[in-house]
């Protein structure tokens, strides 16, 4: 806990089995109550590895896709009572250390999402970031920034810290089952009033890291500029999209 703030770790995992317990030894387990896994059908001993480190596991028996493992990550640590939600690659690409941190902006009460950058300290490339996920990275964040009126050094981090009150608010379970899921939960944040804020995180890329390939890069990138018109199109009223609609949401106890 930090000042009385239940603090989960949610980690979205596939095949995650090789680097899993080096990012659970270094998360800081004296403020963090408790670690989920959500094993998305791995095809390797992921859940395997998280039963042995006593881990809350859970097991999709069908590939849900990367939005569709959030989203479990996030229904298991809100019935579970977690005040703050961080969500932490398994893949040790981003550095657990900062857990404490992150949590703390939240804790703060300054903002209610937190993204930790690979941008802000110009590490990203060193950390071994592809060249072309560096440049496409850049154009995304400034076109973002352009179109949604914010200014954030990056918008496509894997690494997120969440306040209760913004997962009880937006309805993150309409959103899509794929890697655009992290820039519609951006969106919705926006759309409902609440803050954002940054923290810089290295990174570091090697074969057992998690990374998309580049056509699924360019399908994401083509969703990013999708989702940032829809939350205009809505500001605006020219249309209504139902991710911005939590009219039935249902309420965390």
């Amino acid at each position: 806990m930090i000042l009385n703030k239940k603090i989960a770790v949610v980690m979205p995992a596939y095949n995650a089995g090789k680097t899993l317990q080096m990012t659970y030894d270094e998360v800081p387990h004296d403020y963090v109550d408790e670690v989920i896994v959500v094993d998305d059908a791995s095809r390797d001993d992921t859940s395997d590895v998280a039963r042995s480190l006593g881990l809350k596991t859970i097991v999709h028996e069908k590939n849900k896709g990367y939005g569709g493992n959030q989203k479990t990550c996030y229904q298991s640590a809100l019935q579970g009572g977690a005040d703050i939600v961080v969500m932490l690659h398994p893949d040790y690409q981003y550095s657990p250390r900062l857990v404490t941190a992150i949590a703390s902006m939240i804790v703060s009460g300054h903002y209610d999402l937190v993204l930790g950058s690979r941008i802000l300290g110009g590490t990203a490339i060193k950390g071994g970031m592809p060249i072309y996920k560096y440049i496409s990275n850049r154009f995304l964040t400034m076109f973002e920034n352009w179109l949604l009126g914010i200014k954030l050094s990056e918008y496509h981090t894997g690494f997120r810290a969440f306040s209760r009150q913004l997962l009880e608010t937006i309805p993150f379970e309409k959103n899509s089952d794929d890697f655009i899921f992290d820039n519609e939960i951006i969106v919705q944040t926006l759309h409902f009033g609440f803050k954002i804020g940054e923290i810089s995180c290295p990174t570091k890329y090697f074969d057992e890291a998690s990374s998309i390939n580049f056509t699924r890069s360019v399908k994401y990138g083509l969703g990013v500029i999708s989702a940032s018109i829809k939350y205009i199109l809505q500001k605006k009223g020219i249309a209504s999209y139902p991710i911005f609609d939590n009219s039935d949401k249902p309420r965390q106890g």
